[in-house]
């Protein structure tokens, strides 16, 4: 589980009801059913019309990488590549198709069967790069579901507002003039509701997509440059130090330091291939 994400949507709530407490008069006039449900429910179907089913079909399973804390091994890819370099210099095909079933990347895997199938250089970066360009595009597409889905929100709190003030106003020459500034407060909390659901969920998950997204092409870039030094036959050692320095330089570009992404590169292998420095006595 991310934790991040979990906590800062339950730390969000949480200042929104204690604020609440500490200075409402009476909290149940936050408490709006009607208004919630004009909320939720407008969102939804301006949403429905907005996007296919068949990408509306995919929000859940896009809601389960938000909350699901995905943990890209950058080590083991590289030393996939550099091992491939290492049984590639030895003309050990045989082996390599075998460590081919073994990886657990994809996209890792397309690029060194590529490489072994001896297609030209050009042609492997041309269909890596439309890979990368494929992903983008797709999770860029669910991340705009969220990023529609703040807009909506908002835009039905006021709606939710207009009819409040709507009945408000009926009622203002009415008998009982208690009642206005009851209705108008209730008017007002579809506005609320519409600004939290925008800025504290709908929002902030676009943005973690987002991120997700440019993790993963960068991991995907790493591996095209590896790539291309498998397929010029370069020296393992030298693929590995060049893919560290690359993975290094991109996270100090991003973060201002490497020492979180240096830890990640020093982590122990989970699939079991061999350690870097059992891998070196072999080159």
């Amino acid at each position: 589980m991310d934790l991040s994400t979990i906590a800062g949507i339950l730390v969000g709530i949480g200042l929104i009801v204690v604020s609440i407490f500490l200075s409402a008069v009476e909290p149940n006039v936050y408490i709006n059913l009607p208004g919630l449900l004009v909320v939720i429910g407008g969102t939804l179907a301006a949403t429905l019309v907005s996007f296919p089913t068949q990408e509306l079909g995919k929000v859940w399973r896009v809601l389960g990488h938000v909350f699901r804390n995905t943990q890209y091994s950058v080590r083991d890819d590289i030393s996939e590549i550099a091992h491939a370099a290492r049984l590639r210099r030895h003309g050990d095909l045989a082996r390599i198709e075998d460590q081919l079933e073994r990886i657990a990347n994809p996209f890792l895997r397309t690029s060194i069967q590529l490489v072994i199938d001896n297609t030209p250089a050009d042609e492997i970066v041309n269909i890596l790069q439309w890979r990368i360009k494929r992903l983008r595009e797709q999770e860029r597409a669910e991340a705009q579901i969220f990023h529609t889905m703040s807009v909506y929100a908002p835009a039905f709190g006021m709606f939710g507002t207009l009819v409040g003030m709507v009945n408000m106003l009926y009622t203002v020459n009415g008998p009982d003039l208690l009642n206005v500034g009851h209705n108008m407060a209730v008017a007002l909390m579809t506005t609320l509701y519409g600004l939290v659901l925008s800025n504290l969920i709908f929002k902030p998950i676009a943005i973690k997509l987002e991120r997700r997204t440019e993790k993963r092409a960068m991991i995907m870039r790493m591996i095209v440059e590896g790539t291309i030094m498998l397929a010029g036959n370069r020296s393992p050692v030298f693929i590995r130090e060049t893919l560290k320095s690359f993975s290094a330089q991109y996270s100090d570009e991003l973060k201002g330091n490497s020492s979180a992404f240096n830890d990640e590169l020093r982590a122990p292998s989970k699939r079991g291939t061999k350690s870097s420095s059992a891998q070196d006595d072999d080159f």
